[in-house]
C-alpha cells in the first residue's frame, strides 16, 4: 500500500524554500497519479499546489503543505493545506479578486486556483497566519490503486 492509499493519513511537507515548492509539485502529482486523477486534473491540482505553495512561502514567510487522501464512496481525492504563520490576508474578497496582486505577480494566484479545485477555504487572522485549503476529487472512472487486487 502507498501512503496516497490509505484515506486520512496526513503527509506534511516543509515550504521554506524554491527546493522546498519543486518538492511539494513533485508530491502532489504523485500523490494525485496513485489516486486515480487524470492527467488533465493532475495539471491542474498540481498548478493550484504550486501557486499556494508560492505564495506560502513569499507572503506567509514559509510554512507547511499537508496532504491528505479522501475517499467519497469509490471516489478518491485530495485535501490540500497551505498553512503559514504570516502576516495574514487583511481583504480576503479583494485578494480573490482576478488581478489583485500584492507581489508584482498578475494577481491569479488565489482566484484562478479556485477555478482549478472542487472547493478553496481561506482562514486567515491578520498579524497570525493564513490556511488556505482545497478539495480535488478524482473525475471518471477510479483506476485500481496501486497494491489493491
Amino acid at each position: 500500500m502507498t501512503p496516497a492509499s490509505d484515506p486520512g493519513t496526513a503527509t506534511s511537507l516543509p515550504i521554506g524554500s524554491d527546493a522546498d515548492l519543486a518538492w511539494v509539485r513533485h508530491q502532489v502529482r504523485q500523490f494525485a497519479a496513485d489516486l486515480g486523477f487524470g492527467l488533465v486534473q493532475q495539471t491542474k491540482i498540481v498548478t493550484a499546489a504550486s501557486e499556494l505553495a508560492r505564495n506560502t512561502l513569499i507572503h506567509g514567510g514559509g510554512g507547511k503543505a499537508v496532504i491528505t487522501p479522501m475517499t467519497k464512496g469509490a471516489t478518491w481525492g485530495l485535501r490540500l493545506s497551505f498553512v503559514d504563520t504570516g502576516p495574514g490576508i487583511r481583504d480576503v474578497e479583494l485578494a480573490m479578486t482576478d488581478g489583485y496582486t500584492t507581489g508584482g505577480g498578475l494577481g491569479l494566484g488565489l482566484s484562478g486556483s479556485r477555478r482549478l479545485v472542487d472547493e478553496l477555504t481561506i482562514d486567515t487572522r491578520p498579524g497570525e497566519g493564513t490556511a488556505v485549503t482545497l478539495v480535488a476529487w478524482a473525475a471518471g472512472v477510479p483506476t485500481a490503486r496501486p497494491g489493491s487486487a
